[in-house]
C-alpha cells in the first residue's frame, strides 16, 4: 500500500463510506484533532513506556481510533463504526474514580506542569478539549447525526487526562505547582 495517492493534492479529503469533501470541513477538523490527541498519547507513552499509566493510555488510544472512525463516517450506523457506548463512558468513569483517590483534594487551581509525563498528559487534555468543541461544532451542522455516547465520552476522558497529569507528578514524586494570582502592576 502506498503512503502517498495524490487524491488529497487538492485540498480534499474521501469520507468513510461517503463523498469527497473539503480538509477544511468541521467533520475533518473534528476527526483530525481526535488523531492530533491520538498521537499527543502516544508520545506521553513515550516518556515513561511500560510505567503504571502505560496500560491506560493505550487503551485510550485504541478507542480514539474507533472515535475517529465515527467521525470520519457520514454515517456511522450503516458503516457499523458506531463503536463507544455508556460501557466505554462508565469504564473512564471508574479510573477517574481510582486515580482520583490516590490524589490529595484540590484546594487551588494547579499549572499544567511537572514530570515530563504530567506535562504530555496536560498537553492531551488541552487537545481533548478542543476535540470535543469541535465535536460540538460538527454536531450542529444540518443532517449530521452524531451519538450523544461520543460527546460524553470525550468529557470524561477530558477529565481523566487531567486527573492522570495529576497522578504522574504523583508516582514521580513531582510537587504539583499552584497557580498564584498576579500582583497588579498598578502600584
Amino acid at each position: 500500500m502506498k503512503i502517498y495517492t495524490r487524491t488529497g493534492d487538492a485540498g480534499d479529503t474521501g469520507l468513510f463510506g461517503g463523498p469527497r469533501v473539503s480538509k477544511a470541513e468541521p467533520r475533518v477538523e473534528a476527526y483530525g484533532t481526535i488523531d492530533e490527541l491520538n498521537a499527543v498519547l502516544g508520545q506521553a507513552r513515550a516518556t515513561d513506556p511500560g510505567g503504571p499509566l502505560d496500560r491506560v493510555l493505550e487503551v485510550m488510544q485504541h478507542q480514539l481510533f474507533s472515535v475517529g472512525a465515527e467521525l470520519a463516517t457520514p454515517d456511522p450506523e450503516k458503516c457499523n463504526v458506531r463503536v463507544i457506548d455508556v460501557s466505554h463512558i462508565e469504564r473512564l468513569e471508574q479510573w477517574i474514580d481510582h486515580y482520583d483517590q490516590t490524589l490529595e483534594p484540590l484546594r487551588q487551581f494547579i499549572l499544567p506542569a511537572g514530570s515530563t509525563l504530567s506535562a504530555a498528559l496536560h498537553v492531551a487534555r488541552a487537545i481533548c478539549r478542543r476535540a470535543e468543541r469541535r465535536v460540538v461544532t460538527l454536531g450542529q451542522q444540518p443532517g449530521v447525526d452524531l451519538s450523544r455516547e461520543l460527546l460524553v465520552y470525550l468529557n470524561r476522558l477530558g477529565d481523566l487526562l487531567f486527573v492522570l497529569a495529576r497522578e504522574a507528578n504523583r508516582i514521580q514524586g513531582v510537587a504539583e505547582q499552584p497557580w498564584v494570582k498576579p500582583e497588579s502592576s498598578r502600584a
